[in-house]
């Protein structure tokens, strides 16, 4: 099993920039349980919506087009930890920000393919 912990959620002005980070526990092949890695946001309807995804194995990225440019999606296998770097943030992307993994090949974008989830991290931007 994989356990997954979000941190680096924030209130941050518009404009500015946050650092979530994803760190992930557990045995039995790790790499293997998290092949494709992904944040998404959680709406207050409790949908959730991808935001961009990672080949944890070769490193292929997909990112939404609302924000395309200004988050980067990275890994560090060492660490065992994923990040979103979020710059130039708009009120528009407050939200619960929520990483999953799993195993699936393709690193699919919608929310029923992943196997593991974390708790969430808030972020909240203000104009």
């Amino acid at each position: 099993q994989v356990q997954l912990a979000e941190s680096g959620g924030h209130s941050v002005e518009a404009g500015g920039s946050l650092r979530l980070t994803c760190t992930a526990s557990g045995a039995f092949g790790y790499s293997y349980l998290r092949h494709c890695m992904a944040w998404f946001r959680q709406t207050p309807e409790n949908q959730r919506v991808v935001v961009a995804t990672i080949n944890t194995l070769d490193g292929p990225t997909y990112y939404a087009d609302s924000v395309k440019g200004r988050f980067t999606i990275s890994q560090d296998n060492s660490k065992n930890t994923m990040t979103l770097q979020m710059d130039s943030l708009k009120p528009g992307d407050t939200a619960m920000y929520v990483c999953a993994a799993t195993p699936a090949q393709g690193c699919p974008r919608l929310p029923s393919n992943y196997d593991y989830w974390g708790q969430g991290t808030q972020v909240t931007v203000s104009s």
